[in-house]
């Protein structure tokens, strides 16, 4: 068929891709295929090629349902061609894992491999890599728990959509999903299953898990909201979830048919798989580029007053008085809009602007592009508790810094220590550094602020 496409590793090219052109035109004049994939070879967590007489290979079937540590050794030490290497095999593998290795499921595994998919490039395969993928597979999981429960007992039906009105975030949302669809869809059909991995994942953990989820709340849990309002995030939040599904089908299909099932019915969409269901396409009417400035504004406030907080060691959960300055028109005008999502977001009990003229008081501050965002120190930090934390902090890191600018000045274990490890260790001592730096700005911060 002249769209069917061959995938193969770049190493093998000659020795059966070519021959098999040559012998399909040779006996059939035809072209057996006009694409072919080429992916690059998966090697262990070293950069070693993977083989049974090293005793370094990862059966994918251990990585989906885990396998104990001595299943584990027995099964990469038996059948070896040369029995002499099992004890030094029998060793790394306990070395390397240690606990055996743990149940990842078969979405983590795909998705991880697709994120690495870069053409004909080498993969080092770890098993941080899949933790980290199986994490996002739960994230999806727990988001759509989230969507469901808020949706129990609710009409969202999308035949209705005249009782619905759609808020900031919707917009925002909807519009950042219509750029997700045309990325992904692109990187697909030019086989660049990495960057259609890259771009859904991005979207799914840090603008609808992070961001969309926390901006509904304030909609959903007002008991004096309107009703189109709460409506319209309901349907919203159902509507991203579906297409998000189905746009993630190809990567994870497990998990995405099991959500589908529970979340098509909700929008009165059915059908026997979400293998059938039509692949997601942009619709362009829902491209709002000023609803995206505006969310981008108002997380960077956000982001700002958290800032604050962890920089200062106050409790996320205590409400703050916010100051802000530097202010454009377009400033007050989006806090006033936002001023709900802020209180509630960022726990902020009063927003105060400041003009040019008003004495500023001492106040912790950080930046939002260029709006100052500050929170007044009094009845907030304890100074002196805050410096004594400071000092230990900083008599801390010193101490790991002699402790290591010891050991790198040692001349037999720089020499004799493996190259790897003695960069390891320099680059502790450089964040060592950048600590120290840091922890030095804070304290000259609270100082000023006596």
């Amino acid at each position: 068929h002249p769209s069917s496409v061959l995938v193969t590793g770049f190493d093998i090219i000659f020795f059966w891709v070519a021959r098999m052109i040559m012998m399909t035109l040779h006996f059939r004049k035809e072209v057996p295929f006009h694409t072919v994939y080429v992916h690059g070879l998966v090697r262990d967590s070293e950069g070693q090629k993977m083989s049974k007489s090293k005793g370094n290979v990862l059966d994918p079937i251990d990585l989906i349902d885990g396998i104990e540590l001595e299943e584990l050794v027995a099964k990469r030490t038996a059948g070896m061609m040369q029995p002499k290497l099992a004890k030094r095999v029998e060793k790394a593998t306990r070395k390397e894992f240690p606990e055996g290795i743990g149940a990842y499921g078969t979405d983590a595994l795909r998705f991880t491999y697709y994120s690495l998919a870069s053409t004909g490039r080498d993969i080092k395969f770890d098993l941080g890599r899949i933790e980290g993928y199986r994490n996002f597979c739960n994230k999806i999981w727990n988001a759509a728990r989230y969507v469901l429960m808020n949706c129990e007992d609710q009409d969202c039906d999308q035949n209705d959509s005249g009782n619905i009105e759609l808020s900031l975030a919707d917009r925002w949302i909807l519009s950042r999903l219509q750029d997700t669809v045309d990325e992904t869809t692109k990187s697909i059909e030019l086989y660049r299953f990495d960057h259609a991995a890259q771009t859904v994942y991005d979207f799914v953990w840090n603008e609808y898990c992070d961001w969309y989820l926390e901006l509904s709340k304030p909609v959903l849990w007002d008991d004096n909201g309107a009703h189109e309002t709460q409506q319209g995030t309901l349907r919203t939040l159902l509507e991203v979830l579906e297409t998000i599904l189905r746009l993630m089908h190809p990567l994870t299909p497990f998990i995405t048919e099991e959500i589908w099932q529970n979340v098509a019915p909700r929008l009165d969409r059915h059908g026997d798989t979400i293998m059938l269901a039509p692949w997601p396409i942009v619709d362009k009417a829902l491209v709002d580029r000023d609803a995206e400035s505006d969310i981008e504004w108002l997380k960077a406030v956000i982001v700002a007053m958290r800032t604050i907080r962890s920089e200062s060691n106050i409790p996320p959960g205590e409400s703050l008085d916010m100051l802000v300055g530097n202010t454009t028109p377009s400033d007050i005008d989006r806090l006033s809009r936002h001023k709900q999502s802020l209180e509630k977001l960022a726990k902020i009990n009063t927003i105060t602007v400041l003009s040019a003229r008003d004495e500023q008081p001492p106040a912790l501050s950080a930046l939002a592009g260029t709006l100052e965002v500050m929170v007044p120190l009094a009845g907030v930090v304890d100074i002196d508790k805050e410096l004594g934390r400071l000092d230990k902090e900083l008599e801390r890191l010193a101490t790991e810094k002699v402790r290591l600018a010891g050991k790198l000045s040692n001349e037999n274990f720089v020499a004799r220590a493996p190259a790897d490890v003695v960069a390891k260790e320099r680059a502790k001592l450089a964040d060592l550094e950048t600590a120290a730096s840091s922890v030095e700005a804070q304290k000259t911060k609270i100082q000023e602020l006596r």
